[in-house]
């Protein structure tokens, strides 16, 4: 479980505004062969374990729910 402390700096996180120059600065950091690689392996697991457009849709609507209602009760 995450602490109250760490999901206040999360969320503060998350939902900072960033000025242009700070994004477009954040979009050229190159990512490793090693994050990209993981990346890929996560979407490869998802689409196997969802793979239609109905299944992944169904899933992140489930999800989207479990979030928002986290998201309420923290605050």
């Amino acid at each position: 479980m995450i602490s109250k402390r760490k999901r206040e700096e999360l969320e503060r996180l998350i939902n900072r505004s960033y000025s242009a120059e700070e994004f477009r600065a954040l979009l050229e950091i190159p990512i490793s062969a090693e994050e990209r690689e993981s990346t890929l392996a996560l979407i490869r697991w998802f689409r196997r374990r969802y793979p239609t457009g109905a299944e992944r849709l169904s899933y992140v609507r489930k999800a989207y729910k479990r979030w928002v209602g986290v998201s309420q009760s923290t605050r």
